[in-house]
């Protein structure tokens, strides 16, 4: 079996993955929130509604797609194609599980390793504004294009604080390639004992890049309509749905990763992908879980939480951890 078709299988695993995990991430946050919340939820389509996201699905799909008379030509069909392109992209360093053997050959459960797994990463994960930059203001509408520059401004100020966040745990590691990093949390502890504070700006970090509840102001409906995808509808919507719960995935699945061991098991046993998979889960209730308990800030509150508390906390945190480690390795040498 050649390298490029090996490649070509794992990309295609990991997509139909995620595009699946996705679909079933709408039922599962609209029967947790619906739980939460003492009312019932999708249950007519399927048994315990398991078939609405086929459903919702179809109905995208056939839905009319209606194009404003303002809109660029060539920017407004493509803004929701680099949104999910941006969201799929970020996973192809995410190391899913263990080496396995297939007809005496190994096969490495990542798409694409490389020494510099982690910038990649970044780089990818921060294209989605792209998405939604271009989206708002070739939509023609000057709500879309408020809420487009809201999210560009979100985006560029809460990426500078997962940044640094994840800055913590290449200086812990020592390393920026990523399946590095799980294999040296299986050989230690998960970062998240040393790191905490790293863990915690980059889940909130995380939140906030994802636009999703109390930071979901560039969707603001009281005041911007529905945000940037206002003038979408029909299947480019569904895009746009699609890159917002692919991210929320990917998110879990790189805090999990660099922060809970990935595939790795408790005490190094039992490895494999199923580890990343409950791990995965977990954070992605997080995220229902707050949609469905906070409040929406106001955005000078989100600004001023990001530039005013997160930011300085997180040179602290790199301050901190770069002195403890410089100490730590002194002491070993000496």
């Amino acid at each position: 079996m050649s390298d490029v078709l090996i490649d070509a299988v794992r990309s295609l695993v990991i997509i139909v993955g995620l595009l699946t995990g996705m679909a079933y991430m709408t039922w599962f946050e609209r029967r947790a929130i619906s739980r939460l919340q003492v009312r019932i939820g999708p249950n007519r389509v399927g048994p315990t509604g398991l078939l609405q996201p086929v459903a919702d699905a179809l109905k995208l799909f056939f839905k009319e797609d209606v194009r404003p008379s303002m809109a660029d030509p060539f920017l407004y069909p493509l803004a929701p194609g680099i949104s999910l392109l941006a969201a799929l992209a970020a996973f192809a360093v995410l190391p899913v599980g263990p080496p396995i053997t297939i007809g005496g050959r190994q096969i490495d459960l990542i798409i694409q390793d490389m020494p510099v797994a982690l910038l990649y990463l970044i780089g990818a994960s921060s294209l989605g504004v792209y998405g939604v930059v271009l989206g708002g203001w070739s939509s023609g509408s000057k709500y879309s294009l408020l809420g487009a520059l809201r999210g560009g401004a979100q985006v560029v100020s809460y990426e500078l604080v997962l940044g640094l966040a994840l800055v913590g745990v290449v200086l812990v590691s020592g390393t920026l390639s990523i399946s590095e990093i799980v294999t040296k949390q299986a050989q230690t502890v998960p970062y998240v004992i040393v790191q905490p504070l790293g863990f915690l700006l980059y889940f909130t970090a995380a939140i906030a890049e994802t636009n999703r509840a109390p930071f979901d102001l560039p969707e603001a409906e009281q005041e911007l309509v529905a945000g940037y995808h206002t003038e979408y509808s029909g299947f480019r919507f569904a895009l746009y749905y699609i890159a917002e719960y692919v991210n929320v995935l990917t998110v879990s699945a790189i805090a999990a990763t660099l922060f809970f061991g990935g595939w790795t098991g408790p005490f190094n046993q039992l490895n494999g992908p199923w580890w990343l998979l409950i791990k995965m889960t977990v954070f992605a209730f997080v995220f229902v879980w707050l949609r469905a308990t906070l409040p929406r800030l106001r955005y000078d509150q989100l600004m001023k939480l990001s530039w005013g508390l997160l930011l300085p906390l997180g040179l602290l945190n790199v301050l901190v951890t770069a002195v403890l480690v410089v100490l730590t390795s002194g002491g070993a040498h000496a």
